[in-house]
């Protein structure tokens, strides 16, 4: 079985030569990375997400480090949907045509939702949409929508209605139990489901006594929280039968498999990026090695013994 077969993988939407993709936010629309490789190494991209409208988010400071990662409050910052569609997604299906894109919808009303899902799949290079459900829900008192089991098989449905593309929501790990959310997007009609979004946290500035971000409070992501997203992971895994595209604190090859562990079909690279910009291909070249390592045949063929194993333990 040559590398390439080895390493491939096939979900709604997405025929992935390899598992690996940058995560939504922390690699904008690709633009600046391509200067340092050919995004076609690449399973996929998640491209940062996209309102209705354009947004310049939070008031710095925004981007704190903390210990083993790093808090964000950037406020979706985007061009706004008109922009993208005639400038980013373009950039992109001129220059790696054969690249999958995931499109990351965002917004504050299902409204909201609904009008960029109607849109964003005239680029003909958009394959499935990830839908950042941890917005806050403006007409639910600012709850986000992932919080609310009903909200969030709302919204999917309400998507899935105007749009043929896979939906793929991100659930987050700021909820007392993920299974309900899970298993409510799964009646809607998901296609498969992301996880995990950050974790909220925050850091102060003793000179000032203040939080370091002006916005207060961040989302925390990086190596840190790779054992909270592993442990909602094998949660969801356990209770749904769609495919899950596994993310938090992900940096090395070993890391992508202990996902693969939890219950992941792909994995998607975050904060690592900022601090390697190459992480992406180096974790590509790197996981033949480790699958040989433990003994793996391909990536199709773990994903179908863990599921397998799954089962097993839940049936006993």
């Amino acid at each position: 079985m040559t590398t390439k077969n080895r390493l491939a993988v096939s979900l709604p939407g997405l025929d992935l030569k390899n598992p690996i993709m940058p995560a939504s936010g922390c690699f904008g629309f690709g633009e600046e990375y391509a200067k340092y490789y050919d995004l076609n190494q690449l399973g996929s991209i998640m491209i940062k997400a996209t309102t209705i409208n354009p947004r310049f988010g939070n008031a710095t400071p925004r981007v704190a480090e903390t210990t083993s990662g790093m808090l964000n409050a950037i406020g979706l910052q985007n061009p706004g949907l008109d922009f993208i569609l005639a400038e980013k997604l373009p950039f992109l299906a001129n220059h790696f045509p054969e690249l999958p894109i995931i499109a990351n919808v965002a917004g504050s009303t299902v409204e909201d939702y609904v009008a960029v899902c109607a849109r964003i799949g005239e680029a003909s290079n958009v394959k499935a949409i990830e839908l950042n459900i941890s917005c806050p829900n403006v007409k639910h008192g600012g709850q986000a929508f992932g919080t609310d089991p009903e909200v969030a098989s709302e919204l999917v449905k309400s998507c899935k209605a105007v749009t043929n593309l896979p939906i793929y929501p991100k659930l987050s790990p700021n909820v007392t139990d993920i299974v309900p959310i899970a298993k409510a997007v799964e009646k809607a009609g998901a296609d498969g489901i992301t996880m995990i979004n950050t974790l909220m946290g925050m850091r102060y500035d003793l000179k000032t006594r203040k939080p370091v971000l002006a916005n207060g409070t961040g989302g925390l992501s990086g190596k840190a929280i790779k054992p909270v997203a592993l442990k909602l992971i094998h949660q969801v895994a356990e209770v749904v039968d769609l495919p899950i595209i596994g993310m938090g604190g992900v940096a090395t090859a070993q890391d992508v498999l202990e996902m693969y562990m939890a219950g992941a079909s792909a994995v998607a690279i975050g904060t690592a990026n900022f601090t390697d910009p190459l992480i992406c291909p180096k974790i590509i070249n790197d996981l033949p090695e480790k699958m040989d390592e433990y003994g793996i045949e391909s990536i199709e063929r773990l994903i179908k013994e863990v599921r397998e194993s799954k089962k097993g333990i839940q049936n006993a």
